[in-house]
């Protein structure tokens, strides 16, 4: 399974539980939506904190593929050389 949908899908789970939980505690009408809005800003500071996390783990891959892919480069034109070498 792919960790971004994963990570999304708990996130989801958690903010869908704890709106529940608040929405169905014995609270008065104005401390239930002030928990609500709490709970929100929670899961949304959590979610922008994993999205940065995903961004910087995708970040990383492109740089150690750009890595690869340069070395692979280096090793082709290499070799091209050496067969030049042997057609002369």
């Amino acid at each position: 399974m792919d960790t971004g949908k994963l990570v999304v899908g708990v996130l989801a789970g958690v903010a869908v539980g704890a709106l529940v939980g608040v929405l169905f505690a014995p609270h008065k009408g104005s401390e239930t939506r002030r928990k609500i809005v709490e709970k929100g800003d929670d899961s949304m500071d959590e979610m922008k904190d994993k999205f940065e996390e995903l961004l910087n783990s995708f970040a990383e891959k492109c740089e150690c593929a750009k890595e690869d892919m340069q070395k692979l480069y280096e090793q082709g034109k290499e070799r091209v050389e050496v067969l030049k070498a042997d057609v002369k």
